[in-house]
């Protein structure tokens, strides 16, 4: 081989090499990102649920209804 086409191969392997990994770097970032996703998902499944027992409990309220505590 000579070496013009020695140093594009090996040129190509050490691009290859960082693209492998950046592509771990990216799949690692994916997988915490939906785990986050997942975890919101159930925080905001909850807060819907509290609301709506909270609101069978205690109906929403009219705020013009209320008076001030300083009158």
């Amino acid at each position: 081989m000579s070496e013009a086409l020695e140093a594009r191969i090996a040129e190509l392997e050490i691009k290859l090499s960082y693209t492998d990994d950046l592509i771990e770097t990216l799949n690692h970032s994916v997988f915490r990102q939906q785990e986050q996703i997942e975890q919101l998902q159930l925080a905001l499944r909850a807060l819907r649920e509290q609301r709506q027992s909270d609101e069978v409990v205690s109906p929403p309220r009219d705020p013009r209804e209320e008076m001030p505590p300083h009158y």
